[in-house]
């Protein structure tokens, strides 16, 4: 056995993983705490490593593998489990630098390969250091002379530590709204953890001729004063789409979580307007957040579940893409329900003694199910919604 774990070494059995798993966040300028590139940036991580993917915590992926399956399943598979445990428990072996993959390049601070257009907020936001920070709204016009159809997005945040959410809204022309409830479609969502937004070939997001993007902000002090100038970088379509991608979401803002609760449930559906594919589903929670999940019902009330986060991390937010849409027919329900623990049980709930209802700053609770569906290029969000 000790010979076998003596064959583990670092360049050839560890780094290909690290590469293919790890390294899109365990890089400079991302969200995870130190970077995975190097065998000297590695080795003093080898054991904690080891404990981590033991347990299923990194890569996060808290999917239940029962249902649904994702393109960007980023969990690892059972003998990738073995290579890292293996190379931690025999000593951690650096090995021949011979053996090692090509270097993975990867675009300076950003995620997506290459991208068309970057935009900025207009300047920075000056955070105080502490107290609470209202939702902020930055209309960044694109200076779009033509109709653009977007087949990936990525929204970098100027400084994560203050960035609780980004809400990336279409205002078309002749629109005047400057925040709060909207109509508009959604470009992007940006939480803890997200990754770029990328929609299959022949789908795209619309960006009329004249649109501004409106970020919605929710900033969290960090105990010392902070700046942050958020960016956004596009790709667009090579030609255009044969499919329009809408982002639409489900939300429940009427609910009271008792003080110490540890399993209170809240639920959401809405019934789908017309046929659609369904592309993505994305679950947000705050940090009493525990579980959710999201069914379809059809008019033959057949249940089927197409993702169940059972142990969600409000520091690990993911969009959850399905491998092949999912149709979905006009009059077919979508479910979403969430669990909350209120107790002293959960490490990170800021008052256990305390009575929650939904609200916008982290200390309170959102119960917000977003999803991405596919439908007629043709249709827009108000067609949609328009029962045929």
């Amino acid at each position: 056995m000790q010979a076998v774990l003596a064959a583990v070494s670092f360049f050839r059995d560890v780094l290909p993983v690290l590469q293919n798993h790890c390294q899109e966040c365990h890089r400079p300028g991302q969200m995870a705490p130190m970077p995975l590139r190097t065998y000297e940036e590695t080795r003093p991580w080898a054991k904690a490593i080891r404990e981590q993917v033991r347990a299923r915590k990194m890569p996060p992926w808290p999917a239940d593998p029962c249902c649904g399956h994702f393109s960007n399943d980023r969990s690892l598979s059972a003998s990738e489990i073995e290579t890292l445990v293996n190379w931690a428990d025999s000593g951690a072996a650096k090995g021949d630098s011979r053996d090692a993959p090509a270097e993975k390049t990867w675009p300076k601070g950003w995620n997506l390969a290459s991208h068309d257009l970057e935009l900025a907020m207009p300047r920075a936001f000056e955070l105080p250091a502490s107290g609470a920070v209202e939702y902020q709204y930055f209309p960044v016009p694109t200076g779009f002379k033509e109709d653009r159809w977007i087949q990936a997005v990525e929204v970098r945040p100027g400084n994560r530590s203050v960035v609780h959410h980004i809400v990336v809204y279409i205002r078309e022309p002749g629109s005047t709204w400057t925040g709060g409830p909207t109509k508009a479609d959604i470009l992007t969502v940006y939480a803890p953890g997200s990754t770029p937004d990328s929609w299959p070939e022949g789908m795209a997001k619309l960006v009329k001729a004249g649109s501004d993007l409106v970020f919605e902000i929710h900033y969290a002090p960090s105990g010392k004063p902070a700046s942050d100038r958020t960016s956004i970088a596009l790709v667009f379509a090579k030609k255009p789409p044969e499919k329009r991608v809408l982002t639409l979401q489900l939300n429940n803002d009427h609910f009271l979580i008792p003080a110490g609760e540890r399993d209170f449930r809240v639920t959401a559906w809405g019934s789908i307007p017309n046929d659609a594919l369904l592309l993505s589903v994305f679950p947000h929670m705050h940090l009493r957040g525990k579980s959710f999940l999201f069914v379809l019902n059809d008019a033959k009330n057949s249940f089927q579940t197409v993702l169940n986060v059972h142990n969600y991390d409000f520091f690990w937010q993911l969009s959850y893409r399905f491998q092949t849409p999912i149709p979905i027919a006009k009059g077919t329900r979508l479910e979403c329900s969430a669990t909350f623990d209120n107790s002293p049980n959960n490490p990170r709930n800021p008052d256990p003694t305390a009575d929650v209802t939904y609200g916008q700053q982290s200390w309170e609770e959102m119960m917000i199910g977003f999803f991405d569906v596919a439908v007629d290029v043709k249709i827009g969000k108000p067609e949609f919604f328009t029962r045929q």
